[in-house]
């Protein structure tokens, strides 16, 4: 039997997890440690979606490496001891330095670790499982998969911003995220759209998170989020696009310091500072209040305008794929962004969109007369991360030692 393969997503409070076969075409167990520093609990599920391990800790003393500890030990526990033959890691920023997935080393995660001002909130938590695991397993292969790394060969032009060069040289630049989910998607149009698959395409990857990126023929040519994950739309807490200039003012006039301002941009802003009620679309949606609206018509509106800009790009619009969170689920935001779009030609088949997101799966949701195909494609990124996996070490096929 082939040995296989595990995946490792770190955030700030949880890490999601996922065991693969060698091939990286079926996950073999899914599950996530969430809750570190508050309440830490681990679930893991089989391949059919039933739960077969739960565990629970108290608070004290379990951080990231406890967690990555934990996980060994469960997968372990639901492999009945057959022995993981490596790890792929999701981690936010390759800098300007690492762009395809790497093996990870010494070298490699000094490399990464200059990368932390790049991306402050979420490197640390990316990074720290990586280091527990080589305490724990220093002879398992490790492997770095960047959220950065689908926009690495963006044309310079798109890369850069407006500011003195020496600072672009230092790696002030545009980089795009999201990644790893815009990758899967594109692999998987010739499948499942191939009218669409070699063409100009529009992924709207929407979540709590949300971005767009546009690609051809596959690959990436613009992306709405820039240096960090702040730029572009509106999204759950984040405020996405702000003229620089709010931040001069917020400095001067209300003494805001640099951790103040990051608060806020990150975590008191976008859906939730809008709207004052919730970040979560599905409780926006469910309220009668006004201020949940006005939220709701604004992320719609930056996301069709972005979508113009992106078409712009493009030279044209072949296809606008959903996926994330909200774009899988939310049949209203889909129908409203469709709305947005009809300029481009666009017809929504209304029914189809509402059935696809009772139902869930993958599906076309445009018209057959629709000048462009909208489709919904759930993502995984976890999978996308154990195909690299494979590929960059080689393992598709051998058996563990």
């Amino acid at each position: 039997m082939t040995a296989p393969i595990a995946v490792l997503n770190a955030g700030s409070s949880s890490i999601k997890f996922a065991v693969y076969d060698a091939s990286a075409a079926a996950a073999r167990f899914q599950g996530q440690v969430q809750g570190i520093g508050v309440k830490p609990s681990l679930s893991v599920r089989n391949h059919a979606g039933e739960t077969v391990l739960e565990r629970n800790w108290p608070e004290a003393g379990f951080d990231a490496g406890i967690a990555t500890l934990e996980i060994m030990r469960a997968g372990m526990e639901v492999l009945q001891g057959e022995r993981i033959q490596a790890i792929g890691h999701r981690v936010a920023h390759g800098g300007t330095e690492y762009g395809a997935p790497v093996l990870v080393d010494a070298e490699v995660l000094a490399g990464l670790t200059r990368v932390i001002p790049l991306a402050p909130l979420h490197q640390p938590h990316n990074l720290a499982p990586i280091r527990a695991a080589m305490v724990l397993r220093p002879d398992l292969p490790q492997v770095a998969c960047f959220d950065s790394g689908f926009h690495r060969d963006q044309a310079a032009v798109v890369q850069r911003f407006g500011l003195p060069r020496r600072l672009h040289d230092e790696g002030v630049r545009r980089y795009g995220f999201h990644g790893l989910s815009y990758a899967f998607v594109a692999s998987r149009l010739p499948e499942i759209a191939p009218e669409i698959a070699g063409g100009r395409v529009v992924i709207c990857h929407l979540g709590s998170g949300s971005s767009l990126c546009a690609v051809q023929d596959g690959r990436s040519v613009a992306t709405t989020m820039g240096f960090t994950g702040l730029e572009g739309l509106l999204m759950g807490t984040r405020c996405g696009a702000i003229d620089p200039g709010v931040l001069l003012y917020l400095m001067d006039t209300h003494g805001m310091d640099v951790r103040a301002i990051e608060d806020l941009l990150y975590r008191q802003s976008g859906l939730l500072g809008v709207s004052g009620i919730s970040s979560d679309m599905r409780a926006l949606r469910a309220s009668p209040a006004p201020e949940a609206a006005e939220a709701i018509a604004l992320y719609v509106y930056r996301i069709v305008r972005e979508i113009g800009s992106l078409a712009a790009a493009l030279g044209g619009l072949d296809g606008l794929v959903f996926t994330g969170g909200i774009g899988e689920n939310d049949a209203a935001t889909r129908a409203e962004v469709a709305c947005g779009c009809a300029w481009l030609g666009l017809t929504l088949d209304e029914t189809r969109n509402t059935q696809l997101a009772a139902a869930g799966g993958t599906g076309r949701i445009s018209t057959a007369e629709s000048r462009i195909g909208a489709w919904v494609v759930p993502t995984d990124e976890e999978r996308m991360i154990a195909r690299h996996t494979a590929d960059l070490l080689g393992l598709r096929g051998e058996t563990a030692a």
